[in-house]
């Protein structure tokens, strides 16, 4: 017998969170597979709409005022710019420990790279980092954490103009982390505020820290560190180094793996589950059967996860595909083609020379913009332009027509379409 719902999404990241999440608000029985680990523990944390064109003008100041001249076959274009501001909105909601929601303008966060990054959303930890922000900062890098290079990211930003003075120091942590120690590791202290050995002698490790830090501190009145500054209790681990250092306290947004990431896949599950959906994670979708569309549009009747060996129909009245693009295996490719692999959706490419990727949707880097194209209802579409399911929509990086690393728009393009899908899967649905 199938598990039964009104509405299935499959895909566990920004864009099936979104969708699912969405689509349960909207009163549908929602149940969500997934078969690898969100690649939010991947991300920085930063939540972009978009930061640059696709002609790289930027960065922008409203990503808002830039939607509607995206070129045709843009994903914002799609779902246009109300539905975009709808679904921050409900980002917004249910992710209360961010900010941005103020202003529709980005703002410009510092990186562990030294780079200045344009976005519209950003934890609460990384706030007083802003580069628009006139005030000294000082980056405390550690020795064991060779990710976040303190002086060469402060020499970075002082290269790039930034209206403060920035200087970057590298300290021992306390407890003389191994070089190979998971970030978690470094949150989890800080987050319990264990005992660290320094000098022979038991010490809290947030009062050991801050005691090395002050050694470099020179009065500036902000103090950034890399992302690692608790994970159950990261207001609480700032609060205490900012009394101890008299200065405000902010995270460096990092690369892979990232807390502010994992921090955040954490408070999208939460939403979720709290919203009544079904969650199954770990498992794959293998195959499906369709209707064979006799009275017109094909429909998907039914998938099947395998589950230990066996294959487990999964049946629902709508699906949302949000698997991922090219990097999440959501899209692939060999020497003939490009591909979804769940459904055989198809995806322009190159060799195949129809007039969507002669377009200007593709412009000068088509790799980078590989995807599913779909109708105004993100329901994919065949190489003519007809519906491949009627009961089927995509969102996320499984779609194509935009390159997210150059705009800078990837989470909000996840986050947009996949609001759009799950409303719309809901409504037809229930």
């Amino acid at each position: 017998m199938a598990i039964e719902s009104d509405v299935l999404v499959i895909g566990g990241g920004l864009a099936g969170l979104t969708s699912a999440l969405s689509a349960a608000r909207e009163g549908a029985d929602v149940r969500l597979v997934s078969y690898k680990q969100s690649t939010l523990r991947n991300a920085s944390g930063l939540v972009d709409v978009l930061g640059y064109t696709p002609d790289g003008e930027g960065p922008l100041t409203d990503p808002y005022d830039a939607i509607p001249d995206l070129p045709t076959g843009h994903p914002y274009r799609t779902v246009g710019v109300e539905t975009v501001r709808e679904a921050m909105d409900l980002f917004e909601e249910v992710v209360p420990d961010y900010r941005g929601g103020h202003t529709e303008r980005n703002a410009l966060l510092p990186t562990h790279g030294g780079t200045v990054k344009p976005t519209a959303r950003y934890p609460a930890g990384a706030s007083a980092g802003l580069a628009s922000d006139p005030r000294d900062v000082l980056f405390v890098g550690f020795e064991s954490l060779v990710d976040f290079d303190a002086e060469h990211a402060a020499a970075h930003l002082r290269a790039a103009g930034v209206p403060f003075d920035v200087r970057g120091v590298t300290i021992r942590f306390p407890g003389d982390l191994r070089a190979d120690a998971k970030v978690t590791r470094y949150a989890k202290l800080l987050d319990t505020n264990a005992e660290v050995a320094v000098r022979g002698r038991g010490r809290p490790v947030r009062d050991a820290l801050a005691e090395r830090v002050n050694t470099e501190h020179e009065g500036e009145p902000r103090v950034g560190f890399p992302a690692v500054l608790g994970d159950d209790h990261t207001t609480a681990v700032r609060t205490a180094l900012e009394e101890r250092l008299g200065a405000e306290v902010f995270e460096v947004p990092m690369g892979p793996p990232s807390l502010p990431g994992l921090r955040l896949e954490d408070a999208l599950f939460e939403a979720l589950d709290e919203a009544g959906a079904s969650i199954e994670t770990g498992n794959p979708v293998v195959d499906f059967d369709d209707d064979g569309g006799g009275d017109g549009e094909r429909r998907i009747e039914r998938v099947y996860v395998e589950r230990n060996g066996a294959r487990i129909p999964n049946r629902a009245e709508q699906y949302v595909l949000a698997t991922g693009g090219l990097v999440g295996k959501g899209v692939e490719s060999d020497r003939e083609r490009v591909y979804e692999p769940v459904f055989d959706c198809h995806v322009p490419h190159a060799a195949d020379r129809y007039d969507w990727f002669e377009t200007e949707a593709f412009g000068d880097h088509p790799f980078a913009r590989f995807g599913v194209r779909t109708d105004e209802e993100l329901r994919p579409t065949a190489a003519d332009g007809s519906v491949e399911f009627g009961n089927l929509r995509a969102a996320g990086s499984v779609l194509g027509g935009y390159d997210f690393a150059a705009e800078k728009s990837g989470s909000g393009v996840s986050i947009a379409t996949g609001y759009a899908a799950g409303r719309r899967a809901a409504e037809e649905a229930t």
